[in-house]
């Protein structure tokens, strides 16, 4: 189990931090998009690709935006089996006290782990967080440590935790891209989606009374395809926002940071979004089980076999575009048996104007197996 839960983590890693270390400025809107929030990107959800910033890398206090983080690790610890959303927490009094947001959690009695994340996903309760990170790591200091440590592997540059709540604190901030990245690593969960559109609910708490919560992300209601976000207010940090939508086949991130009021940042992300849809799209270059080869098997039971791609691999255009990615594959003649379904052949280059800018693993569709004698004689029985 252990050695399941350390690959879980490490491909995760891997896959955050390609999204991070892959983000560029392909595209800025016209002038005409004026925005009065400090700062603000518009990022392509497959490929990290910016379409547009202001001030995307600036340090910034970000409110309850910092509860992505707090939902994430809570995430990641539910996927690697160290938590369920039926694992009873005992709630403390630290975090029933906390303050601000809140589902007023009573201290010393115990909360199912899944009503006290969707208490923070939906109406972002600080208690909750607290509760949450206290059950994980002993305390909320050392949880804000495990917080950074995941901000460092996701390649968040730009960030430094001080609490899980977002609650103002001295040396705390964040920026856009570094919102978007950690948005992007929280929407990848299935479970984060089971609570992240639901606009209206209660929490019924172990004395049996009841907390109505309210999605505090609009966007949710009120924008086509948008099916995730976080909101964020202090008076340090104005109004803030990340949000996901998606619309056909893809997918963007709006991160607003520092709006003058709340009914602003929702209109901004909207205008944002709005931006993206209408001027981009993207362009499918390789999709999962979709065989790209065929290739003679050596000494199988099997004449042939099929390649596809490990993983799938979409760029993002500006509608209209006629650019061309070239695709190509080193892969061997032949594919000897015996193969294991899954098994990595070969790779596929996806280039542009001569560069490379992908690499993904060519592999097989099925499993091969070797020819037996059994086999051999079989056959020259049935074509004799």
């Amino acid at each position: 189990m252990l050695k399941k839960i350390l690959i879980f983590s490490i491909m995760l890693c891997i896959l955050a931090t390609t999204f991070c270390a892959n983000m560029q400025t392909i595209a800025f809107a016209d002038e005409d998009i004026d925005l009065a929030s400090k700062s603000a990107c518009l990022v392509d959800y497959v490929s990290g690709n910016i379409l547009y910033e202001k001030n995307s890398e600036e340090h910034l206090p970000i409110a309850s935006m910092v509860k992505m983080m707090t939902i994430l690790i809570t995430l990641e610890e539910i996927e690697g089996g160290n938590l369920t959303e039926e694992t009873l927490i005992t709630t403390s009094e630290n975090a029933s006290g906390m303050g601000g947001s809140q589902v007023f959690i009573d201290p010393f009695v115990e909360y199912k782990a899944g009503d006290l994340l969707k208490s923070v996903i939906i109406a972002s309760a600080n208690d909750a967080s607290v509760a949450l990170a206290e059950h994980i790591s002993g305390s909320e200091k050392v949880f804000v440590s495990r917080m950074n440590e995941r901000a460092k592997e996701l390649g968040m540059k730009n960030t430094n935790y001080s609490n899980c709540t977002g609650l103002p604190a001295p040396e705390q901030y964040s920026c856009a891209k570094d919102c978007a990245v950690v948005l992007k690593a929280v929407a990848e969960h299935d479970i984060y989606h089971k609570y992240s559109t639901i606009w209206m609910d209660d929490i019924v708490h172990p004395s049996g009374r009841k907390t109505g919560i309210v999605n505090t992300n609009r966007l949710v209601k009120y924008y086509d395809g948008c099916d995730s976000g976080k909101t964020g207010s202090t008076n340090e940090a104005g109004c803030c926002l990340s949000a996901s939508a998606k619309r056909n086949n893809m997918r963007l991130i709006s991160v607003i940071i520092g709006a003058p009021n709340s009914q602003t940042r929702f209109n901004e992300c909207s205008k944002l979004f709005n931006y993206g849809f209408a001027n981009f799209e993207n362009r499918e270059l390789v999709s999962l089980d979709k065989t790209l080869l065929t290739l003679p098997v050596n000494k199988g039971k099997q004449e042939e076999v099929e390649l596809c791609g490990e993983e799938e691999y979409s760029v993002v255009v500006k509608k209209g575009d006629k650019s061309s990615f070239e695709i190509t594959y080193d892969n061997p003649k032949k594919v000897n048996a015996p193969t294991a379904k899954g098994e990595k052949v070969g790779k596929i280059y996806i280039s542009k104007d001569g560069n490379v800018i992908k690499e993904i693993n060519l592999i097989t569709k099925t499993k091969l197996d070797k020819v037996s004698l059994k086999d051999c004689f079989d056959k020259v029985v049935t074509t004799w």
